[in-house]
């Protein structure tokens, strides 16, 4: 699951323009969000040529793309965002992306498993002082007015990241091999690491943040941990809420990452070739889809969140259909029109979701809830969507190794879950104005 950029919810009015100063920040943040997000697409992109290089199987292969990212990004994550609440978010955001970017290079080095995984582990690492101490940033140099716009560019490095790690990637691959496309995402990660450093200033926190009347009153008491579960448990609209998204995320990624290994099993493709079918979409489809949500969740129309929710249970369960498409047909053609209408629905449930959270829980639990969800979310597809994918082709190709009919048959397994996902935004509706009605009162009884 990508990182959570929502938009802002009801945010109107004109916004001030922002100086050059803020501009340039607000690219090289961006920069750094779409090497995070290229570095996730490579592995994908070239796995199928790892898995015959270093001998392994899907599910083998699996635990470098997934498990070994997720075993420190997931848990390191919360640690990190308290750190960037404390000291320099410059430091960290600099220190991040050099160590990640270093690691990379030492992916593309790695002559064995265990070295890979260990260099895959230590991205993980790095990748996870990447966007909260950015998005942190990003509010001290937006006033409240330009965050909503300056949210959604820094939201299009993830497409930008994807359409690097897939078409650019798989070009470099195509040229000099796998271990080049990882020294090709490495290299420039470090250059950027170190203009950051020198050039970019830690701002001011709250800087840029107006005074409330709200400012004077007591501060919120904050909860010991274990309340703020036990009252998110009790919640049935946002479990919904979080439920759907851990779904959509083991769905809609968990296709994505074995989508280039597919494209090149089933149809002869070389890791070039998938990617420069799979790069535009992001590029192009993935940006379009991030504009027009941060627009349409701005909009007057989607002031009620039963709407919301209604077109997101909409648009995931409609999209399931083509989901399917994609591996049942055998027409190269037939499945890149579902990949077109596939790919942009993954950039699309991302604001909603996070966005509602913020709505539906008090104050003094919306980190926690955003945590937790994303939790959920990278558990689904890093760690159980690349596992289960990769076990069940292992398994139906027997002991004569996978291929492109075991493969097809374990995405064509998981590709119906998107209605499950559907089903949880539906439920949702049920109860969430009454959770948001106590969120805003503070009830967290």
């Amino acid at each position: 699951m990508l990182a959570p950029v929502p938009p802002v919810i009801g945010a109107r009015g004109p916004a001030p323009v922002a100086s050059a100063r803020q501009w340039y920040v607000l690219v090289l943040l961006s920069l750094v969000y779409a090497m995070n997000i290229a570095d996730r697409y490579v592995i994908t992109t070239v796995m199928e040529s790892i898995r015959l290089d270093l001998k392994l199987t899907d599910s083998g292969v699996a635990l470098l793309t997934g498990v070994a990212l997720a075993l420190f990004y997931v848990t390191i994550g919360i640690p990190v965002s308290a750190l960037a609440d404390r000291f320099n978010r410059r430091n960290i955001i600099s220190g991040a992306l050099l160590l990640w970017s270093g690691l990379t290079i030492l992916t593309g080095l790695s002559a064995t498993f265990g070295q890979m995984l260990l260099a895959r582990i230590g991205v993980g690492i790095g990748e996870s002082g990447g966007t909260p101490p950015s998005t942190s940033m990003l509010a001290d140099y937006f006033r409240p007015a330009q965050r909503p716009a300056a949210l959604t560019v820094y939201a299009l490095g993830s497409c930008l990241g994807a359409w690097i790690g897939a078409d650019v990637a798989g070009r470099v691959a195509d040229l000099y091999g796998w271990r080049h496309a990882f020294l090709a995402l490495g290299v420039p990660g470090v250059v950027l690491a170190a203009l950051i450093f020198l050039t970019v200033r830690e701002p001011r926190r709250g800087a840029m943040d107006a005074p409330r009347a709200a400012d004077a009153a007591p501060a919120a008491p904050r909860l010991p941990l274990w309340r703020a579960l036990a009252f998110l448990l009790r919640q049935r609209a946002t479990m919904h809420l979080m439920m759907g998204g851990a779904v959509t995320a083991l769905w809609g990624w968990g296709l994505m990452w074995w989508t280039p290994t597919y494209l090149q099993r089933a149809y002869g493709l070389t890791a070039g070739q998938a990617g420069e079918i799979l790069g535009p979409m992001h590029l192009i489809a993935g940006s379009l889809a991030t504009v027009a949500t941060a627009v349409l969740m701005a909009s007057k129309a989607m002031a009620d969140p039963r709407r919301v929710l209604i077109l997101m249970a909409v648009v995931v369960a409609v999209i399931t259909v083509p989901s399917f498409f994609i591996f049942w047909t055998h027409d190269l053609g037939v499945a890149k029109l579902c990949l077109w209408l596939f790919v942009p629905a993954m950039y699309f449930y991302i604001g909603p979701s996070f966005g509602l959270l913020q709505n539906v829980v008090p104050a003094q639990m919306r980190a926690t809830a955003c945590a937790l969800t994303l939790l959920m979310a990278n558990i689904a597809n890093l760690v159980i969507a690349p596992q289960f994918v990769g076990l069940v082709s292992d398994h139906m190709a027997g002991g004569h190794g996978a291929d492109a009919a075991s493969l097809r048959i374990a995405l064509l397994i998981l590709a119906p879950t998107g209605l499950w996902a559907a089903w949880h935004y539906w439920a949702a509706t049920r109860n969430i104005l009454a959770e948001q009605a106590r969120a805003t009162a503070g009830d967290h009884a």
